[in-house]
């Protein structure tokens, strides 16, 4: 016999006040299908209706306020299609203007001067006098004394408030929802010996009051119960999948450490290791070493020395008779790897092969031949090496650059690319991630830190110019120059556009060149218009001191690796986020001469922009610039699946809740600790979750 369907499966069309025409607005708009998404969508805010404020006592502060009075006569101005009505409204200490801009037929039908009225709505004003443009409204009967409690501010969108589907609609789709469902309805889903010991109201009450609730106090247990709710069933996933990991998930075993790590290691590494590295190669020596397969992410800043580690683990594959690779997001990237990973180990006879999209025909075909004999030890490249022409013969390790490039699925080819073992995986980023976020986005990842710089780096200095310091601009890179040194400039366009008033790399050239005309002065063009053979060129003549300015896009935000430049300048350094701005400057700053990132901005700035102009000039602590850009800009996605976009939590916030997480954490890590299999009686609810959310297990965490 089938299952009843569950209520909260009904389609809601079948929810008071939507029926079909609406309810297909808000599948195409808001992917709310059933009363299960009704109730699963929260509001993003409340307005406090408890409050009347007298006339006198409004502020133009950008604050909602609910005022009391009699509306005056209406005044229309305008043409028919552009009618606009004006009126006021009188209490006994004052008046304001209303407005309205639109709906002047239908307003002027329904609007009784005279009448008293409950308004709604923001202040602003000019000069002395307020103003309130397209108030809410409510005609006083006889018994009102004015909207009570706190109601709900749901997100919209422009179809949806043109049919009427505001947050007033949604409060009474709510309220609907809740006549045809009850507390039995909802049963809970977490253990309740958890609710008793912190607390927690229940889950019918929590979903009740962040949609209705009465006061202030409902909305905080409600707030703190889907807060706690969301943390708790992500980190139960993500330390499940970890356990499991661990335990079922078996790659090489690289038991030694041999000629070639050791040789490298004693003879052929022209600097020592900081702590910091010693540390993490430690790590991950442990990690090839038990059996299992190892998903590590290794996190450092710009320039503390992840290539060599990432280099020395390669051997440690080496020396156990397996392969390794280098994966890249971009072709420059990947020559960098090549060319410094090959100089490296140059004088060891380890055979490397590189492998980009512009490599093709007969060279391409000899080096896929020669990579599943295993006549290549490490092969380094792009995207082209999830292709499926590319086989390895015993990959034993994939190392992933700039891991937040690839989504998911692309990372997990790389494991179909072995005739023998699952392979190891070690992802690198070098965008700082801060403990918050990593605990939410990576929890089932083993986490190794670069927290140190190697010994002798001299800090960036970081500056701030507006364009009516470009002369000053100007001879400070002429005065570099003449010291031998080389420039970076980035710019944020190729072309100049019409929409958009900043300032771009062709324009910037062409005024370059009247200020540092050749042939006294060379210069380098790189974009990601050129051709592969073309940027090469442009590269290597950089490299090789031949030319003194790379005019650049943000195509060199990763990879790049010249020890002689010690100049980034930023156009339009408003329009980067901090991340990019971080990363950046990290090309800077790799030799012994002291080095300078210059900022450059028009006058007009945002708020958000001058916290992260001023944050780059405070700091170059990739960690601390890390949790500013997180307040800034809110997390990505957790899996990875897109390249961008938000983490699938509605109401933790990363920045501010760091406490609960951190707490909500400890619970699990706790629960699992006494019982790892979630077979007490008490733990039903969790293991009935971990089974339905494992029923379409993509195993993402499986490959990092």
């Amino acid at each position: 016999m089938s299952q009843p369907l569950d209520i909260l499966d009904t389609s809601i069309e079948y929810i008071k006040g939507i029926g079909p025409g609406r309810a297909e607005l808000l599948k195409t708009e808001l992917s709310i299908f059933t009363f299960r998404d009704l109730l699963m969508t929260f509001p993003f805010r409340y307005e406090d209706r408890s409050i009347v404020t007298a006339i006198r006592d409004l502020k133009d502060d950008g604050e909602y306020v609910q005022v009391r009075g009699k509306l005056g006569p209406l005044q229309f101005t305008g043409p028919n299609y552009q009618k606009r009505i004006n009126s006021t409204l009188t209490d006994d200490s004052g008046w304001i203007n209303l407005v309205w801009f639109q709906g002047a037929s239908w307003l002027q039908k329904s609007l009784q001067p005279g009448s008293e009225y409950i308004l709604y709505g923001k202040i602003s004003l000019n000069g002395f006098r307020a103003t309130m443009a397209h108030p809410e409204m409510e005609l006083i009967s006889i018994d009102s004394k004015g909207k009570k409690g706190f109601y709900p501010v749901y997100n919209s969108s422009e179809k949806l408030a043109s049919k009427g589907i505001d947050s007033k609609a949604r409060k009474k789709y709510i309220e609907s929802l809740f006549e045809k469902i009850s507390f039995n309805h909802l049963p809970e889903n977490l253990p309740l010996y958890l609710i008793d010991k912190i607390k927690l109201c229940t889950r019918y009450e929590s979903l009740r009051w962040i949609h209705l609730p009465e006061d202030r106090s409902q909305i905080e247990a409600a707030t703190r119960r889907l807060k706690f709710e969301e943390l708790f069933f992500l980190q139960l996933r993500y330390l499940t999948s970890k356990s499991h990991q661990r335990k079922h998930s078996h790659g090489p075993e690289f038991k030694t450490v041999g000629e070639k790590f050791n040789t490298f290691f004693h003879h052929h590494l022209k600097f020592q290791l900081t702590e910091a590295q010693k540390k993490v190669i430690k790590e991950i020596r442990q990690d090839t070493g038990s059996g299992a397969q190892m998903n590590r992410l290794l996190q450092g800043d710009v320039g503390a020395g992840k290539t060599i580690v990432a280099i020395m683990i390669m051997l440690l594959a080496i020396d156990n008779g397996y392969q390794a690779c280098i994966m890249a997001p971009t072709e420059i990237l990947a020559q960098q790897h090549f060319a410094s990973t090959t100089n490296a180990l140059a004088e060891m006879g380890i055979r490397i092969g590189l492998l980009t999209g512009s490599i093709k025909g007969k060279k391409r075909q000899e080096l896929l031949n020669q990579l599943i004999r295993g006549d290549i030890d490490i092969l380094i490249g792009t995207h082209a090496l999830l292709e499926d022409p590319v086989q390895f013969k015993n990959l034993g390790i994939a190392v992933i650059d700039e891991q937040h490039r690839f989504g998911v699925a692309q990372r997990a080819n790389l494991w179909q690319k072995n005739q023998a073992v699952v392979p190891h995986i070690l992802v690198m980023t070098a965008t700082p991630i801060p403990r918050t976020l990593y605990m939410v986005c990576y929890g089932d990842l083993d986490i190794s830190m670069i927290d140190q710089l190697p010994p002798g780096r001299k800090p960036i200095k970081t500056m701030h110019f507006f364009e009516r310091s470009r002369p000053q601009l100007i001879q400070f890179m002429k005065d570099q120059i003449q010291l031998g040194r080389q420039i970076y400039v980035v710019y944020p366009l190729i072309e100049e556009s019409e929409k958009l008033d900043l300032q771009d790399l062709n324009n910037g050239f062409e005024m370059l060149l009247q200020f540092f005309p050749q042939p006294e002065y060379q210069m380098s063009v790189l974009h990601g218009r050129m051709k592969s053979d073309v940027k090469e060129q442009e590269m290597q003549r950089f490299i090789a001191g031949k030319t003194q300015i790379l005019v650049s896009t943000t195509v060199i935000e990763v990879g790049v690796d010249v020890p002689n430049a010690s100049v980034m300048i930023i156009e339009n350094a408003e329009r980067f986020g901090l991340s990019q701005m971080h990363q950046l400057r990290g090309r800077v700053g790799r030799g012994v001469d002291q080095s300078y990132c210059i900022l450059m901005t028009g006058f007009k700035l945002s708020k958000d922009s001058k916290i992260r102009i001023k944050t780059m000039c405070d700091t170059t602590d990739g960690f601390k610039i890390a949790e500013v850009d997180l307040e800034l800009r809110g997390p990505g996605d957790i899996d990875g699946t897109r390249q961008s976009g938000g983490i699938d939590l509605q109401m933790v916030n990363l920045s501010t809740d760091t406490p609960l997480i951190e707490s909500v954490r400890k619970i699990v890590e706790k629960i699992l600790e006494r019982d790892p299999q979630l077979k007490h009686p008490d733990n039903r609810l969790l293991l009935d979750y971990l089974k339905e959310v494992h029923k379409n297990e993509t195993g993402w965490s499986m490959i990092s």
